[in-house]
């Protein structure tokens, strides 16, 4: 007979599964109920038989989810979480790989999804890297002068395709799927139709800001149903931070293969440069995209030990460097020189500390105390603070001495959204770190914060270039 602590535990269990499944339901539906109570029979079971009830919870959700794509999808990305959250006191014998031998070998059926998504996806890649191919049937030519049309556009080649792969794997209605196409045709009409001067400010924003407002698409899709609770935005910090480290590796690997194709076919006397640089090379790193998402959906054990791994190598360097920036500020009464190239960089150091945060928070067990890796968070966060305090009394001063321009708003306007951002994280934390707050409210922040980045990034890409005469 199952104790009151073991009870306890397999209902908060199976409230995340149901909370997972369908995190809107204002009641519980025939699909789900039914589900449930078989979910149940399995726990029961398996919890007969031995297996504590973590185990027998994550087996029996592997069970079922060969015929639920969304139980499924609970399994790949709460595996490796569920036994690290304490969610009540379980056998210190427990281990979640020997509870995974009880579970059956995948079925003919889960096999086929798995071939019938890897087609989806290869299809979807060889389309992106034959899209940036597209506009030389009109007169752009990627190599040929035309390089201010790509890069006003490039982010329009695969996000589309990436969006395309959630939506379909995660089921979403036509409905949605017609909500999420809008603001790609939006983006195609703001990136083309604006009379923009080669390499003036307003373009420039907008090349950099375009692809944030339609990675938040990205975000909505792959979070699906889940978009507007926590858990859902925090698991697509989870995978932005996955997929840039795999998208880098990948890099890497095809940097490699390229050089090694270029002199292996020069060694014959024959030049394949204008393939590689043509063809290979872009339509690679666009199609390296699609690919990389789905590496990072089916292949998440690996990526989630080594995300939170480079995090904390990141994160005292990052410290150390925003200690002797702010010492050498002090030391030598020097400021920010507050031209576009510093003021890009900048803002990329400040990204780089939002994204250490962001994926220290979401790569973090909730329920555990404070460490010593928090009190370092803290640190980081509260030199950034200082260090994009520095920053903004220079635009602001620049501002004062010269007036608005697109560069000096844009980066007046990104820095006060971080100072905010970054406020309240550092309060957040202080009241964690004293133990007068929970680490969910540091969760709930972030995951509410991500709306504020993609709305500002609409704004300089819809609004900035007519505000700033196209300058």
């Amino acid at each position: 007979m199952a104790s009151n602590g073991d009870t306890l535990e397999m209902e908060e269990l199976i409230a995340r599964w149901r909370d997972y499944r369908r995190p809107e339901e204002t009641g519980p539906s025939p699909e789900t109920e039914g589900l449930e109570s078989g979910l149940r029979d399995e726990v029961d079971a398996l919890v007969a038989v031995g297996l504590a009830v973590d185990e027998a919870f994550l087996v029996a959700v592997k069970r079922i989810g060969d015929r639920d794509a969304v139980s499924q999808e609970f399994v790949r990305e709460h595996s490796g979480r569920l036994w690290q959250q304490p969610v009540a006191d379980s056998d210190s014998n427990s281990n979640p790989d020997h509870a995974l031998d009880y579970a059956p070998a995948p079925s003919a059926a889960s096999g086929r999804a798995a071939r019938t998504e890897a087609i989806v996806v290869i299809s979807l890649a060889v389309v992106a890297g034959l899209a940036v191919k597209v506009p030389e049937l009109f007169g752009q030519q990627l190599t040929g002068g035309d390089e201010e049309f790509y890069a006003r556009n490039f982010s329009l080649f695969v996000l589309p395709f990436l969006t395309a792969y959630f939506a379909w794997k995660r089921r979403l209605s036509p409905v949605r799927c017609l909500w999420l196409a809008l603001p790609f045709i939006g983006a195609v009409v703001f990136a083309n139709a604006y009379p923009f001067d080669e390499n003036n400010a307003t373009l420039v924003l907008t090349v950099l800001h375009l692809p944030l407002v339609l990675w938040t698409v990205v975000g909505i899709a792959y979070a699906g149903d889940r978009w507007r609770a926590v858990a859902g935005r925090m698991d697509f910090i989870r995978f932005s931070g996955e997929f840039f480290i795999y998208y880098v590796l990948l890099a890497l690997g095809g940097g490699v293969l390229t050089g090694l194709t270029f002199v292996l076919f020069i060694a014959i006397s024959l030049d394949v440069s204008v393939f590689l640089t043509e063809w290979l090379m872009p339509g690679g790193a666009l199609g390296a995209v699609i690919i990389c998402a789905w590496l990072v959906e089916s292949k998440q054990g690996l990526m989630e030990s080594l995300a939170p791994m480079l995090t904390r190598v990141f994160t005292p360097l990052v410290v150390v460097l925003l200690l002797a920036f702010l010492a050498a500020i002090a030391l030598t009464g020097s400021g920010i020189d507050p031209e576009r190239q510093v003021l890009i960089g900048f803002d990329l150091l400040l990204v780089l500390v939002l994204g250490l945060l962001l994926y220290s928070v979401s790569a973090r067990d909730p329920q555990a105390p404070p460490n010593w890796f928090d009190a370092l968070t803290a640190l980081l966060v509260v030199s950034a603070i200082i260090a994009d305090g520095v920053a903004l009394s220079a635009i602001v001063a620049r501002i004062t001495e010269f007036g608005f321009s697109a560069n000096k708003t844009a980066a007046l306007g990104e820095n006060l959204i971080l100072l905010v951002n970054l406020a309240w994280s550092a309060w957040l934390y202080a009241r964690y770190l004293r133990r007068r707050g929970n680490f969910a409210a540091l969760e709930r922040w972030q995951t509410a914060y991500l709306p504020v980045y993609a709305g500002w990034a609409a704004v300089v890409v819809v609004a900035f270039p007519p505000v700033f005469g196209w300058a």
